[in-house]
C-alpha cells in the first residue's frame, strides 16, 4: 500500500511560480511511474506531467516549458515545479502512482490546491 500527500499549493498571480511535493510512504517509490493531474471545477481530469522510473518525462502540451516534473527516491518524493502560472492552471492538482506494467494509476493523493489570479 502507498499513500501520497501532496503539499505546496495556494494562490498566485499570473506569471508567478510554484513547487507542489508529494510524499510516498511504502515500499518501491523508486519502481513507480508518477504523475500529476489536475481537475478544474466542471471540467474533466487532466493528466499534466509524468515520470518513468528511469526518469523519462512526459507532458502535456498546455505546460510544456513551463513545468517541470522530478522526482528524489532518496526521499520518496515528487515535485512539479510550475513556472509561468497562468489562470487556466488553476485547479486541484494530485498525484498519483502506478507500477509500470499497469495502465491504471493505483494510488492517489488528496490534492493541493492551484489559484492563479489575472
Amino acid at each position: 500500500q502507498v499513500q501520497l500527500v501532496e503539499s505546496g499549493g495556494g494562490s498566485v498571480r499570473a506569471g508567478g511560480s510554484l513547487r507542489l511535493s508529494c510524499v510516498a510512504s511504502g515500499y518501491g517509490f523508486s519502481n513507480y511511474v508518477m504523475g500529476w493531474f489536475r481537475q478544474a471545477p466542471g471540467k474533466e481530469r487532466e493528466g499534466v506531467a509524468i515520470i518513468r522510473s528511469d526518469t523519462r518525462t512526459s507532458y502535456a502540451d498546455s505546460v510544456k516549458g513551463r513545468f517541470t516534473i522530478t522526482r528524489d527516491n532518496a526521499k520518496s518524493t515528487l515535485f512539479l515545479q510550475m513556472n509561468s502560472l497562468k489562470p487556466e492552471d488553476t485547479a486541484m492538482y494530485r498525484c498519483a502512482a502506478r507500477w509500470p506494467s499497469s495502465s491504471d494509476y493505483n494510488y492517489w493523493g488528496q490534492g493541493t490546491q492551484v489559484t492563479v489570479s489575472s
